[in-house]
């Protein structure tokens, strides 16, 4: 009796242990090979499976640079295969690096759009894209008080607004948090989680093995059949921008969750209709101070009129007071 109970209670625990491991690894069941990038990146030929790469990125047994530490380049990681599900979640290990301590830029981005494989100046994509854009912003250009730099941040697009590099993304910013991810002698990871219309942002920028969080939103639609991808970019500074791995996970969906694809709506966020606004009120600015400076200048002219009149007037005064003396 004894030992029939003793092996029930270890076979119990072994059961309930087997479970745990299974609950705790259940995402590596969904995980989609086809978006995901992994050591040794090499497939047969000279590319990489599933992968296209395109301006200065560089393909190593190690890493994958978008950018080495010089000026003025651009280089992008673009997924092949459009991404069909609903709720994923994108695990991305990364490495930014450079030589100087307090000079650097200017950025890298992970993207979730309509396009692919177009170089530009949005940290080395595409302006006015459709998708989703998570930005690691390394150079300030106008002095923010609000954060400091590395800042992590998100923008939705529908195609409509152009970010704004002068304002560092300020009025079409979803959210952000101050990353200190630059030369780290350990791993540095972001995840980028999209459930049931919640964009949710972790990292790990200490090598716990464990996700903080960054932030968190509601209310974020995105399309299905977009493509995921990294860029990057530098101009006067610069900065080593490295992709060590990509992990993706199809997420499962809760009962009463429509599962189907949705291709086609358009990307949607409470800032897409606010930012246009702001932009035309600040554009609206320079129109203001450009009319006062007519009505100013209007005004300075028509003074010099008055006081030239009233010169020649008092001169012609003058001159019939001189030729009276005479007479």
């Amino acid at each position: 009796m004894p030992h029939s109970f003793i092996f029930r209670y270890l076979m119990g625990l072994l059961v309930f242990h087997a479970t745990s491991l299974k609950a705790e690894w259940n995402t590596k069941d969904f995980q989609k090979r086809e978006h995901s990038l992994t050591k040794p990146y090499e497939g047969s030929g000279f590319g990489v499976p599933n992968w296209d790469f395109q301006g200065s990125t560089m393909v190593t047994s190690n890493y994958i640079r978008l950018t080495p530490d010089q000026k003025s380049k651009q280089g992008a990681l673009w997924n092949k295969i459009p991404c069909r599900v609903r709720n994923w979640e994108i695990q991305i290990n990364f490495k930014v690096s450079g030589t100087t301590r307090d000079l650097f830029g200017d950025g890298f981005a992970f993207w979730y759009t309509k396009e692919r494989m177009e170089i530009g100046p949005v940290f080395g994509s595409k302006d006015f894209f459709s998708g989703l854009a998570i930005i690691g912003d390394t150079y300030s250009n106008h002095n923010n008080p609000n954060h400091q730099l590395p800042y992590l941040s998100a923008m939705v697009n529908n195609g409509s607004v152009s970010y704004d590099h002068e304002k560092d993304g300020k009025h079409t910013m979803l959210g952000g948090c101050q990353l200190k991810f630059r030369n780290k002698n350990h791993e540095t990871w972001i995840a980028i989680r999209y459930e049931n219309d919640k964009l949710t942002i972790s990292n790990d920028m200490n090598n716990k093995r464990a996700w903080a969080p960054c932030f968190s939103t509601e209310g974020v639609k995105l399309p299905t059949g977009y493509y995921f991808g990294m860029s990057a970019t530098t101009g006067d500074l610069s900065d080593a921008h490295d992709v060590i791995s990509v992990k993706t996970y199809e997420l499962d969906t809760a009962a009463g969750v429509p599962k189907e694809e949705r291709p086609d709506i358009q990307p949607e966020s409470e800032f897409i209709a606010a930012a246009p606004k702001e932009k035309k009120e600040e554009s609206d600015l320079p129109s203001m101070s450009g009319m006062k400076k007519f009505f100013i200048c209007l005004l300075v002219v028509l003074g010099i009129i008055v006081v030239g009149v009233v010169g020649i007037m008092i001169y012609q005064k003058r001159q019939e007071n001189i030729r009276k003396r005479f007479y």
